[in-house]
C-alpha cells in the first residue's frame, strides 16, 4: 500500500550513508590530527599519522591485487600495528581475520586456507609458527612482517617477507581509506575457539560494528579523548570494537605487549589510564596486586566479561581505585548484548549484596534490540531468579552467520534469534545471571545443577585463585561434580577442608566428588577449556 511519503522522498547521497567504523578514523584524524592516536613505550603516532599509515597500506593492498571479499588475516599482539589493521585491512570491501597469537600451526594453517587468505601480516615473535604453518600450503598468502624493535624478536626469519613499513611506503601512491558500498558487507571475520573439532568462522559486518562501537561509549558513559590501556587481546572478537570505539572519542590508544597485572598498573598510573577491558583471569591477577600494595592512582573503569567474575573478586579489584562493570556476549554478537547497568539506589545497599548485584550479567546493551531467557518450547521463563533458560538475542549486532557452514547457520539462527547456548536466570526486575553453558549443566541423579553456582561457593575460599566445576562420571548417579582449583600462591588447602567448606554453604548433592589441584587449562581466547578438563575428570574417575 502506497502512502504520501513515497513520492519525491527518496533514499538518495545527500541523506544517506553506509554505516562503517571506517568514518570514525576519517573524521577524528580531520578534527584532531596533531592529537596522539597511540602511546607504546617511548613510541608515539598522531591521528594524521595513523590516516596516513592506514590509507597507504589500504593502497598497497590494492596493488597486491585484492578486491572485494579478500580476506586479510593479522597475527600480531597489542601493538599500534593491530590498531592500523583494524581499519586498514578493511577498506575496499576487503575483511579482517585476526589470528589468536596463541593458535599452534595446524590451527593457523586451517584459518589460512578456510578464509582463503590472500595476505597474512605477522609479527617476528611468530615467525617459526607461521613458516611451520605455511610451509605445506599449495597457495600461500603475502606475508608481511611486522617488527617490534622494543620486544628483541628477530626478523628476517621469513625471506619472502615484507616489513610493513616497506608496504606502507609502496602503497602511498594509491593512499585511501574507502568504506563499504554496502554496510552489510563483512568487515571482520573471526574464528570461535572451537571446544570441538574446528572453529566456526564468525561473519560480521560494517552496519554491527559501527553501532556496537557507538554502543559502547553509551553504556560505558564513555568520555571524549579517554586514555584507554589494551588489555584485552584485540585479536579476541576484534577488541570488542574498542580500536573502533576509542578512535571515534579521539581517544589514546595505550599499549601493552602482554597482560602482565604490575604493567598494567604501571601504565595506567604513568599515563593515565581511564579505561580498560579484561578477562576475569585478569582481575584475579590484578586483586592479588592489592596485597602488594599496588593500586591506581586514578580511578580506571574496568569492562570485564567471558565468565561470570564472582563478587569476591570484583571487590578486590575495585579496592585497587577501580569500578568494574560485567558485560556479556559472544563473537556472534560484536562482544557485549548484555551488560550490568548499576542503579544509583543501590549504592546504600550492604556491601555483600551490592557485589552480588555487579556479578550479574544485567541487562540489554543498548546496540542490542531484543533479549529473551526462553525454554524448551521458546516460551520465556518465570522472572524469579531461579527458572532456567536459554539467553536469545536479535538485532543488528547478530552475526551475519558462519562462513561455508550454512547448516550451523540456520541452527543458530532459527525462529528468528541468535541462540547462544548459554543458560541464564531473570530476576523480577529484568537482569539476567548465567548459570552455564547448556553443556556444561550437571546431571546428578536427575538432579540438574550449574556448574557456575558451585564455583562461586568456593572462589569465596581465602586459599583459591581460580577454580573451574564440570561433570565427572559416575556408576551410581550418572554425574558429580568434579572441581579443579588451582591455589593462590603462599597459601595451601586440603581436600577435606575444601569438603568442610562447600558443606557449610551448599546442598550436600552439590559438593564436588573430587578436588583436583593445579592451573587450568585455556582456550586461545583465555576461557577455561572445560571439555578438557571434563576428559580429565572422566579418566581420574575411570583409575577411581
Amino acid at each position: 500500500m502506497s502512502s504520501m511519503f513515497d513520492e519525491g522522498l527518496d533514499k538518495t547521497e545527500a541523506n544517506y550513508a553506509q554505516l562503517s567504523p571506517l568514518s570514525f578514523l576519517r573524521r577524528t584524524a580531520e578534527i584532531y590530527p596533531e592529537y596522539v592516536a597511540a602511546i607504546y613505550g617511548d613510541r608515539r603516532m598522531t591521528y594524521q599519522q595513523l590516516l596516513d599509515r592506514c590509507s597507504a597500506f589500504s593502497g598497497f593492498l590494492d596493488q597486491a591485487g585484492l578486491d572485494t571479499g579478500d580476506v586479510v588475516s593479522v597475527m600480531l599482539p597489542n601493538v599500534p600495528e593491530m590498531l592500523e589493521m583494524h581499519f586498514a585491512a578493511c577498506t575496499g570491501g576487503r575483511v579482517l581475520n585476526t589470528i589468536s597469537t596463541r593458535l599452534d600451526a595446524a590451527s593457523i594453517q586451517f584459518q589460512l586456507l578456510h578464509a582463503e587468505s590472500k595476505v597474512l601480516v605477522f609479527d617476528s615473535e611468530y615467525s617459526d609458527t607461521v613458516a611451520a604453518a605455511i610451509s605445506n600450503m599449495a597457495t600461500r598468502p603475502v606475508l608481511i612482517e611486522v617488527h617490534d624493535t622494543t620486544a628483541g624478536f628477530l626478523s628476517g626469519k621469513i625471506s619472502s617477507a615484507i616489513p610493513l613499513d616497506s608496504a606502507i611506503i609502496a602503497g602511498k601512491a594509491n593512499a585511501h581509506l574507502r568504506g563499504p558500498h554496502d554496510e552489510w558487507e563483512p568487515i571482520a571475520l573471526s574464528y570461535t575457539s572451537g571446544t570441538t573439532g574446528n572453529p566456526k568462522g564468525v561473519v560480521t559486518h560494517h552496519r554491527g560494528a559501527y553501532l556496537n562501537a557507538m554502543a559502547n561509549t553509551v553504556a560505558w558513559s564513555m568520555r571524549y579523548h579517554a586514555n584507554y590501556l589494551w588489555v584485552l587481546p584485540m585479536f579476541h572478537c576484534n577488541g570488542w570494537c574498542f580500536p573502533w570505539t576509542i578512535t571515534l572519542l579521539a581517544g589514546r590508544h595505550l599499549f601493552l605487549r602482554r597482560a602482565d597485572p604490575r604493567e598494567i598498573i604501571r601504565i595506567a598510573n604513568e599515563e593515565g589510564a581511564t579505561n580498560l577491558c579484561a578477562a576475569p583471569v585478569v582481575l584475579s591477577m590484578l586483586a592479588e596486586c592489592g596485597g602488594e600494595g599496588l593500586s591506581f592512582k586514578q580511578p580506571v573503569r574496568i569492562l570485564t566479561a567471558g565468565a561470570a567474575p564472582a563478587p569476591r573478586i570484583i571487590a578486590d579489584v575495585e579496592r585497587l581505585n577501580a569500578d568494574v562493570t560485567q558485560v556479556y556476549g559472544l563473537t556472534e554478537t560484536y562482544s557485549s548484548i548484555v551488560m550490568s547497568a548499576w542503579k544509583a539506589e543501590w549504592d546504600s545497599l550492604p556491601v555483600e549484596e551490592k557485589y552480588q548485584l555487579k556479578s550479574r550479567a544485567g541487562v540489554r546493551f543498548p546496540a542490542c534490540e531484543d533479549m529473551e531467557v526462553v525454554g524448551p518450547q521458546h516460551t520465556p521463563v518465570s522472572r524469579d531468579g531461579t527458572s532456567i533458560g536459554e539467553v536469545v538475542v536479535r538485532g543488528n549486532t547478530v552475526m551475519r552467520g558462519y562462513l561455508k557452514n550454512s547448516a550451523a547457520t540456520n541452527e543458530a539462527l532459527a525462529g528468528g534469534w541468535f541462540h547462544t547456548g548459554d543458560l541464564a536466570v531473570r530476576f523480577p526486575d529484568g537482569y539476567i545471571a548465567i548459570r552455564d553453558r547448556s553443556k556444561d549443566m550437571i546431571n546428578s541423579g536427575g538432579e540438574k545443577m550449574s556448574s557456575l553456582e558451585i564455583e562461586e561457593v568456593l572462589i569465596r575460599h581465602p586459599a583459591i585463585f581460580e577454580v573451574a566445576v564440570v561433570a565427572s562420571p559416575h556408576k551410581k548417579w550418572g554425574e558429580v561434580p568434579c572441581a579443579f582449583i588451582n591455589v593462590r600462591a603462599g597459601h595451601h588447602v586440603t581436600e577435606e577442608e575444601l569438603v568442610v567448606f562447600c558443606g557449610e554453604r551448599m546442598a550436600r548433592y552439590k559438593i564436588p566428588n573430587r578436588f583436583i589441584f593445579g592451573p587450568l587449562q585455556r582456550t586461545p581466547t583465555g576461557k577455561v577449556q572445560k571439555f578438557r578438563l571434563r576428559e580429565v575428570a572422566a579418566e581420574s574417575a575411570d583409575q577411581e
